[in-house]
């Protein structure tokens, strides 16, 4: 008979709550064990499928830079470091390492520069705020080969829009994508306008989800609107300045549709002006046959965008707040 106010559980003897116990853990370690199984079952496909198109041809492409291999001789011999030593004498690579640095730094640090203040003026709700950021993020989903075309009449010479409206402060005409000292900046433009909306809308959508009684709080606290933004907004939105900066970074080390389309592969701006590295991985591998060099070429360039990434997680890591 139970005692009143104690439960069959509690007057068990102390080994039978035991058995208890471990049989429980047994039913929840095999229904883990279970789900795990099926978890990686469903994602088999998946894995083999990712493993197929970007683990072995990046494995394969290691291997194919310490060889001199091409698509006409049937003996590829091994050559060690010899294509990595010649990439550090090539002016090509050099100047596509420049060019694409450039880029890069400049595109994402614009970019995200100009994405913040706009998200903070969208973050105001209106009836027309969709519509802006609508507006603002079509040169994102518009596909890259044409919007690259209709810039290129943008920046024409004699027909651009850019000179068109020059011309009517009494400005001359400027060469955009034949003047070496202007073709990279022009690129540059164009690339922040297209992905400003992007970077705008993960911004806005940042904003919109940190908690009112923060903002309510520093309010009352007597803080200004600079204040708020840089000591209670700027911090909650590390996440998603960190995701930007690191997307926007591997995104900007990869271009090739814009230079390759606006200027007929380099070759109409003065001295290969524009020449990027994904240009010239092309061009080595695809025009001259250069298959080993040109995967060298890729090697560096994978391990550059890395190295940039592995610094952007370690100085986001870095919080001053939690040091101090």
């Amino acid at each position: 008979m139970d005692t009143p106010g104690i439960s069959r559980w509690e007057s068990a003897p102390a080994e039978r709550r035991h058995g208890f116990g471990a049989r429980a853990r047994v039913r929840h370690w095999r229904r883990r064990t279970r789900l795990t199984l099926f978890c990686y079952v469903a994602l088999l496909p998946v894995l083999v499928l990712f493993a197929y198109v970007r683990v072995i041809p990046i494995g394969f492409s290691v291997l194919l830079s310490f060889r001199k291999w091409d698509l006409i001789s049937p003996f590829k011999p091994f050559v060690g470091l010899a294509n990595y030593i010649n990439l550090v004498q090539d002016e090509n690579f050099i100047l596509a390492l420049e060019n694409t640095a450039i880029y890069a730094v400049s595109t994402v640090v614009i970019s995200t520069i100009l994405a913040l203040p706009l998200a903070l003026f969208l973050s105001r709700r209106s009836r027309l705020s969709p519509l802006y950021q609508t507006i603002y993020f079509l040169p994102f989903i518009t596909p890259l080969v044409p919007m690259s075309i209709a810039w290129k009449w943008i920046y024409d010479y004699n027909y651009g829009a850019f000179n068109y409206v020059l011309s009517l402060a009494g400005i001359r005409a400027v060469p955009w994508l034949t003047d070496p000292n202007v073709a990279l900046w022009a690129l540059i433009i164009m690339s922040v306008w297209r992905v400003l909306g992007y970077n705008m809308i993960l911004f806005l959508i940042g904003i919109r989800n940190i908690p009112a009684p923060y903002l309510e709080a520093a309010s009352l606290d007597g803080a200004s609107a600079w204040q708020r933004f840089r000591h209670v907004m700027l911090p909650l939105l590390r996440p998603i300045l960190l995701y930007v900066l690191v997307t926007s970074t591997i995104t900007s080390f990869q271009v090739f549709t814009q230079v390759y389309v606006m200027t007929l592969g380099s070759q109409t701006a003065p001295g290969n002006a524009l020449r990027v590295l994904v240009y010239d991985i092309f061009e080595n591998g695809f025009t001259y046959h250069h298959m080993g060099y040109a995967s060298s070429e890729a090697v560096v360039l994978t391990l550059l965008v890395l190295g940039v990434t592995v610094v952007q997680f370690t100085v986001a890591r870095n919080d001053p707040a939690k040091e101090a």
